[in-house]
């Protein structure tokens, strides 16, 4: 406990018992050993007597006057450290010499603690002393980690990796989340509430302003990325530095070249809309890349891949084409959306750059734009044309009947074609939004084959069982039931937990709204084999839980929720080409 007094010359309790065991007055030599070790200030003897006669022990008195002492030399340390004077570092160091001998006294260990805290650069021998004695290195300060850190990429690893298997836990738990809701969903925080999570603040911490921790930070959200291809790694990537941003670290922002760009997407996320001046300067971000920094981007192919920008970019896509078709205007002729589709691509076509190493921006297909989109369209006006028939007078209607195939070039690229793909389940949810019921048990079957199996991915299905609820009085009709779950979800339950575990988050938000005979049979299909995991086991016995208790007392009819297309319309002129209602 006294470990390191013997060494600058202080008497510890081996010597006063060596004293003890050596002399032949005891009470003298108790004494002795007093005067010599005690507080070295004449005046103070003669006052000592008076603290006995107040019944206060030595060993108090003493404690209080090393806590204070101890206390104002902390408070001396950051004051020098703080302070202008050229030497002062030098200071600190020589305080450290003294001091460092008895840093496993629990006593002195936060004097020696301060010390190295505010030595922008701890002496090497220390620094591997500390980091050598796990209780040391557990109770130094974070300034004094970074610099054990930024030469022992493994141990940093260690501390950085609980942090980001938490985060991806998080995430998951969001997407999964029992509360279902069109209007607070994965996408509703906003970035600056985001970047308060505990994960995102511990690293930001942890990183200070040393771009070497940094760049080490983002590459293991590389690795990780490309090793697991989960999203939620680019989404840091892009909250870190946003952070640093957040708190005014120009030390790493003026390296990272990603950040003006990251900026101006941020603030576009937080719309959750790309409007032309911004969309201007992220095309000159893009097109500022030089050739012989074509490594940036696979940074920014990353900051793009986050959910949360690709998100934005297909929700400013589908707002484009309302304006294109108010406007008689075909999708190639307008370069906003062009940009959009540019950056759409750049951003899923992250992992094969980051993985390839082959940092080329990849070419759009043209035809997503020439014959991809047009037939978006084509369904769109089927739609409108179907809307306003139902609305003629009777005697000027025809036998029109609701389409109930897709055009072949729309369900071949929804196959086929990466950011065909994401504009074509987008458009899913926006016809969910609108509550359109012949649009999605038409649109539906199409999403069974999509490429990479996007459609079963979790962050879209989350956002359309949110959306679905706004439909949940049709789930009364054995039509839409046979659309929703006999048409997509049943088709890879089976064979896909995540698509069970939506199915019967689903389930659980809208069971008393599923006809009595759909609803057994659904229950005795979503029955969890042996081998599922506990969360679908645990959601089921919710479900199967909430269906015994409905049986015993009937629910209240619920309140539809209210709705926030978050789309605007645009109003269009009506002429004979042109539908007048919203994409």
């Amino acid at each position: 406990m006294f470990a390191g007094l013997p060494e600058l010359g202080i008497s510890n309790g081996e010597d006063l018992k060596e004293t003890l065991t050596n002399c032949t007055e005891p009470l003298k030599a108790i004494d002795q050993f007093q005067t010599e070790n005690g507080i070295l200030l004449p005046t103070l003897q003669s006052a000592l007597p008076f603290l006995d006669l107040h019944g206060t022990p030595r060993l108090e008195f003493h404690q209080s006057v090393f806590d204070e002492l101890r206390d104002k030399l902390m408070e001396r340390v950051a004051t020098i450290a703080e302070g202008k004077e050229e030497d002062r570092y030098g200071k600190l160091e020589e305080l450290l010499e003294k001091s460092f001998p008895l840093v496993k006294m629990p006593s002195i260990q936060p004097v020696v603690m301060q010390v190295l805290k505010h030595l922008p650069k701890v002496p090497e021998k220390k620094l591997k002393q500390v980091m050598a004695d796990k209780d040391l290195y557990k109770v130094c300060a974070v300034e004094v980690k970074r610099q054990i850190w930024q030469d022992n990429q493994a141990l940093f690893g260690d501390e950085v990796s609980p942090l980001l298997k938490q985060y991806i836990v998080e995430k998951e738990a969001a997407l999964f989340s029992n509360d279902l809701s069109v209007l607070h969903n994965f996408f509703s925080p906003s970035p600056k509430t985001r970047r308060q999570g505990e994960v995102v603040l511990k690293l930001t911490q942890m990183i200070g302003k040393n771009v070497k921790l940094y760049d080490m930070v983002l590459q293991f959200l590389r690795t990780l990325f490309l090793r697991t291809r989960n999203v939620h790694y680019c989404t840091l990537r892009a909250e870190l530095l946003m952070s640093l941003h957040d708190l005014d670290i120009s030390e790493i922002c003026s390296v990272d070249p990603c950040h003006k760009f990251t900026w101006c997407l941020d603030a576009c996320i937080r719309e959750k809309f790309v409007d032309a001046k911004r969309a201007r300067e992220l095309q000159g971000f893009l097109d500022g890349v030089k050739k012989g920094q074509d490594r940036v981007l696979g940074d920014l192919s990353m900051i793009l891949c986050d959910p949360f920008a690709s998100n934005t970019l297909v929700l400013s896509t589908v707002r484009n084409l309302q304006e294109l078709l108010g406007q008689d205007a075909l999708p190639r002729d307008s370069p906003d959306l062009l940009l959009l589709l540019r950056m759409l691509s750049l951003g899923q076509g992250a992992w094969d750059m980051i993985d390839s190493q082959v940092f080329k921006e990849p070419r759009l297909e043209l035809e997503v734009v020439t014959r991809f989109l047009p037939a978006m369209l084509s369904v769109v006006v089927d739609d409108y044309t179907f809307t306003v028939e139902q609305k003629l007078p009777s005697e000027e209607k025809t036998s029109l009947n609701y389409p109930t195939t897709l055009p072949d070039v729309f369900i071949k690229f929804l196959q086929e074609n990466r950011v065909a793909c994401e504009m074509g389940l987008y458009y899913v949810l926006h016809i969910a939004k609108q509550r359109n019921k012949n649009a999605l048990q038409r649109l539906l079957p199409a999403l069974v084959e999509t490429h990479n199996d996007m459609a079963f991915g979790d962050i879209f299905l989350h956002l359309l069982m949110g959306h679905l609820t706004l439909l949940s009085d049709e789930f009364g009709t054995e039509e839409f039931c046979t659309a929703v779950y006999d048409g997509f979800l049943l088709t890879s339950f089976a064979s896909k937990e995540n698509v069970h575990r939506h199915t019967l988050r689903l389930l659980l938000h809208l069971h008393h709204k599923v006809l009595p005979s759909r609803l057994e049979a659904l229950v005795k299909t979503l029955e969890p084999p042996k081998q599922s995991s506990d969360p679908v086991k645990d959601l089921y016995t919710q479900l199967t839980e909430k269906l015994e208790a409905q049986k015993k007392s009937p629910p209240q009819p619920a309140e539809s929720p209210s709705l926030d297309l978050g789309l605007h319309p645009v109003t269009v002129p009506t002429t004979a080409s042109a539908p007048t209602t919203p994409i």
